[in-house]
């Protein structure tokens, strides 16, 4: 039977598929197994080497507010606890961690008081700036206002 190629076009989108395309399998060639959960595992081990870069400067610039440094180095504590955890949740339930409420809840406490370290420090440090600013100001700010009390009196 012939068909017109008209019809031949018409038929094929009724017929479309859907095709999901993963990008890494276009640039690397299909040879090349990656899926979501091995690319977020080798994005969660490697990204321990910035995030040491990033402790070893926020030490050594002797800036940082000692509560918001030490929430900064807490955060190490949640994430070497969320490994045995996750390992926990799938050889004994084979499951992820996120699927553990107990398990995931403990480990996301961690999270919390680290938050909750970094903000504290950081309230402290900027109470203790907005301090020194003040003691900073409050001389040139009488100095100022007894400059204007002389020119008033002198007018």
């Amino acid at each position: 039977m012939f068909r017109s190629p008209a019809s031949l076009r018409r038929t094929q989108l009724k017929h479309r598929h859907v095709v999901h395309v993963n990008p890494f399998d276009v640039a690397w060639g299909t040879s090349v197994s990656i899926n979501a959960q091995s690319l977020a595992a080798n994005l969660f081990a490697s990204s321990i080497f910035p995030y040491a870069a990033f402790l070893y400067y926020l030490t050594r610039s002797k800036k940082t507010p000692g509560l918001a440094l030490f929430g900064f180095y807490f955060l190490l504590v949640f994430v070497f606890a969320t490994i045995p955890a996750g390992i926990y949740a799938k050889t004994h339930y084979g499951t992820i961690l996120a699927n553990v409420d107990w398990l995931h809840g403990g480990a996301e406490s961690l999270l919390t008081i680290t938050n909750l370290m970094i903000v504290l420090g950081v309230r402290e440090g900027i109470r203790q700036a907005e301090k020194r600013r003040g003691d900073l100001e409050s001389p040139e700010t009488a100095s100022n206002e007894q400059s204007k009390v002389k020119e008033k009196q002198t007018l």
